[in-house]
């Protein structure tokens, strides 16, 4: 049976879970202890595994490491920390997002990082290169921080090229030509924030995912709405209708099947816990015309958010979804999230969670 990697980056360090049936977990000693983990990416596509997170500290700010040996030894990519070119007087707060590429772009990985940024890599993480045409976008100036800060929290590649970002505050915005030149993609997604008809760009866009069958197809969970385009971001609808909430951070796809997704309700903007304080995942296998409440082995009394990273999912046959809270619990579900058990407790702050079953 194949071993399941969960990674589990925490406001304190950053904990290896493994698995042979989804179920039962080993969990590692903390790696980084003490140190922010916001972003983790896993990278299988050579069958190789890398482990790339993006981390911070409180002396000496933000990096990438990377580990090819499952987290026994770390190294910083050759072209050592993201930074800045130096014409542009910026420097990186935070790395959001680590995202691998598809298997036909190998080396591929991308970056989204705090202040509003993308970043490329063609050299499987070693060196990173600023996405110009976004940072230069004449819309930059008028891009807001959210909640959390000013975020490029959401990298979705698609084929040929196509690349869709999402970022606090900003909206979404695509690219066809692998990042040299970006397009607002807003219309139909609600900023009820601001005054008058719903603006090009401004939107706070919480998480996009991409569909498994239709790569035109994507799913974003919006700061009050969640919604469906079916012409690759030219236009959004409302899927929101059966929900309990249309607030919350967590947007996931299945890898495997067209139409399914799931998110994580949250009450609303200013009452950041699961309605009635009870956690649920929310599921569609409709694309969103539907959904089914699904909290088989999760808590009935919750008031921690699950934030926008801190729930995956996995390739595996089924499907596993995983799921982690403010609180520092983090739950697991061998089943499509038709039931979930317990991978440990007590962590610190989840920020992020990624899974994968091992070459």
């Amino acid at each position: 049976m194949a071993t399941t990697l969960l990674a589990i980056g925490t406001r304190k360090g950053l904990w290896l879970a493994t698995s042979e049936d989804r179920r039962s977990w080993s969990l590692s000693a903390p790696h980084f202890l003490m140190t922010e983990v916001p972003s983790i990416g896993i990278d299988t596509r050579d069958g190789r595994t890398r482990l790339m997170v993006g981390v911070r500290s409180e002396h000496f700010g933000p990096t990438v490491l990377h580990s090819d040996d499952l987290g026994a030894t770390w190294d910083e990519p050759a072209g050592g920390a993201i930074r800045f070119p130096a014409d542009t007087g910026a420097a990186v707060e935070r790395i959001w997002q680590l995202r691998p590429d598809s298997a036909d772009r190998p080396g591929v990985v991308w970056a989204g990082c705090e202040p509003i940024s993308v970043w490329r890599s063609d050299d499987g993480g070693e060196h990173f290169e600023l996405c110009r045409g976004l940072w230069d976008h004449p819309h930059r100036s008028k891009w807001g921080a959210g909640y959390g800060g000013a975020a490029a929290h959401s990298v979705v590649p698609g084929p040929d090229g196509t690349v869709h970002v999402a970022m606090s505050t900003g909206g979404v915005y695509r690219t066809r030509d692998g990042g040299a030149s970006w397009q607002p993609r807003n219309s139909g997604i609600s900023a009820y924030f601001m005054p008058g008809p719903a603006p090009e760009f401004g939107q706070c866009v919480h998480k996009i995912a991409r569909d498994a069958a239709d790569p035109r197809r994507l799913y974003a969970q919006n700061h009050h709405g969640v919604y469906r385009s079916d012409d690759d971001g030219d236009s959004w609808t409302s899927i929101a209708d059966g929900l309990p909430s249309d607030f919350g951070f967590v947007m996931l796809a299945d890898p495997r099947r067209g139409g399914r997704i799931w998110v994580v309700p949250l009450v609303a903007d200013g009452e950041r816990i699961p309605p009635d304080g009870e956690l649920a995942v929310h599921r569609s296998d409709d694309a969103g015309s539907t959904w089914r409440r699904l909290d088989a082995g999760l808590p009935t009394h919750e008031y921690n958010a699950v934030l926008r990273d801190a729930a995956c999912v996995d390739a595996g046959d089924p499907v596993g979804v995983y799921v982690g809270t403010r609180g520092g619990e983090v739950y697991a579900s061998a089943d499509e999230g038709e039931s979930f058990s317990t991978v440990t407790s007590h962590l610190p702050d989840v920020l992020c969670v990624r899974a994968a079953v091992l070459p």
